[in-house]
């Protein structure tokens, strides 16, 4: 019989109480739902026992993640069709899912552990991090999680980035569409040099610093010392063979350092660009305090941080299983009014919030549309788990950015001197 497809679907709809606004295909040949709509692949039995083992995103994860399940069609507009089941049901939508105390509901999950085959739990895909959920955002696990999100190899990030090399938002100009994207990244670097204010033979610290395309550009184009830390040795190593191919060893020192180990100051201004997202809440006022005390007097931080939508009880965050198990591991993202309030409790005064938000939605297309065109190779570079993990997250992100359930904030604040002079000019905005 070739009717796994709508019996999927019928008990699918079954457990969520809503149609499914995909079409299946199932292992069998046969397929269900919508005709226009993206089709939903269900590759085997596995994807199913997937889901089962492990209800919600994570399951959906593990089988997308181990090619048991795939999107044909748009992805974007299989994820946006989806999204309402997902991830905007808001905090007062009561659960799709059904209590397993109802008849029906426990009838349908019969149905599926029928329809899966042996019930043996599936082993998760090994690009998903297993580790103790203690001890987060110690010196060590730090380095554990940014080992495994960012030593994927530096072809890889090159093939996706593109030549900037910049794994961060992108600033684009208004329309966009025939910008590069290696142009608007370096926009977004001049942006945040002309905010910190950067002349010749001052000091930066650039915490986070990646492959080194800020200290890069900030050394070249404004002459200052700088001094760039990373956790990653493989990013540590690409920095350091651009520093010196731009013949700026001199200015530019790369180290693989944990910014709580910085001990070198004062510098004149501290950059945090895409880097504060690891640092975790229960370490954010540590990391403000950290900065504030390594800036001299008047020196000025530009933190460029992502932020989620507020809860009304922030005691209902959790972390989203898919980015914590394959992405960013112990990654925690704040809402912008509370990074704004640890950095003025750090001793912080906050001169200018800007937001940025539709600029990474442009960015991460242009990532994915990187990524999609060099797959093959990318598969050959990093596998196909790992290539699989990246398009979902990056297409998921971008959609995200779009709907507003997530942002991206330029914060720069001042360190005051005793005077109270922030050292900045009465009418704001003047980089632009």
């Amino acid at each position: 019989m070739t009717d796994a497809a709508p019996r999927l679907k019928d008990l699918v709809e079954q457990l969520t109480g809503t149609p499914l606004p995909l079409r299946v295909r199932a292992w069998d040949g046969s397929q269900a739902g919508p005709p226009d709509a993206p089709v939903l692949v269900v590759r085997n039995r596995r994807a199913v026992r997937h889901l089962l083992w492990k209800p919600g995103e994570l399951g959906l994860a593990r089988a997308w993640v181990s090619g048991d399940l795939d999107v044909e069609g748009d992805l974007y507009a299989a994820l946006a069709l989806v999204a309402g089941l997902l991830w905007e049901r808001g905090e007062d939508a009561p659960t799709p899912a059904r209590s397993l105390r109802d008849p029906e509901t426990r009838a349908a999950v019969r149905g599926l552990v029928a329809l899966a085959g042996p019930p043996l739990p599936p082993g998760p895909p090994p690009e998903e991090i297993r580790r103790p959920r203690r001890g987060l955002h110690t010196k060590r696990s730090d380095r554990r999680a940014i080992s495994h999100h960012y030593d994927v190899g530096n072809d890889f990030y090159e093939l996706v980035l593109g030549p900037s090399m910049v794994y961060s938002c992108a600033y684009w100009p208004a329309p966009p569409p025939r910008a590069t994207l290696e142009g608007a990244q370096h926009d977004k670097l001049e942006l945040v040099c002309r905010k910190l204010g950067l002349t010749p033979g001052r000091r930066l610290l650039d915490v986070g610093c990646g492959w080194g395309s800020m200290a890069v550009h900030a050394a070249r184009e404004h002459g200052v010392r700088v001094v760039g830390v990373t956790l990653s040795r493989e990013q540590a190593a690409y920095a350091r063979k651009r520093v010196a191919g731009e013949g700026l060893t001199d200015r530019v020192e790369i180290r693989v350092q944990d910014y709580r180990d910085v001990t070198d100051g004062p510098y004149d201004a501290i950059s945090s660009i895409g880097m504060a997202e690891h640092v975790g809440s229960p370490r954010y006022l540590e990391y403000a305090t950290a900065l504030h005390r390594l800036l001299a007097p008047g020196g000025r931080l530009l933190n460029h941080q992502i932020a989620r939508r507020p809860h009304r009880d922030e005691r209902d965050y959790e972390l989203n299983p898919f980015i914590d198990a394959y992405v960013f591991p112990d990654g925690e993202l704040a809402a912008l009014g509370t990074t704004v309030s640890l950095l003025e409790r750090a001793g912080f005064e906050t001169r200018d919030v800007e937001s940025i938000r539709e600029h990474y939605a442009l960015t991460l297309r242009r990532w994915v549309a990187n990524l999609e065109a060099g797959w093959d190779r990318a598969v050959t570079l990093a596998g196909p788990g790992r290539a699989r993990v990246w398009r979902l997250y990056m297409a998921a992100s971008a959609l995200a950015f779009e709907r507003n359930r997530l942002g991206v904030n330029q914060i720069l604040a001042v360190k005051p001197p005793g005077s109270g002079a922030s050292g900045l000019p009465l009418r704001a905005r003047t980089w632009n």
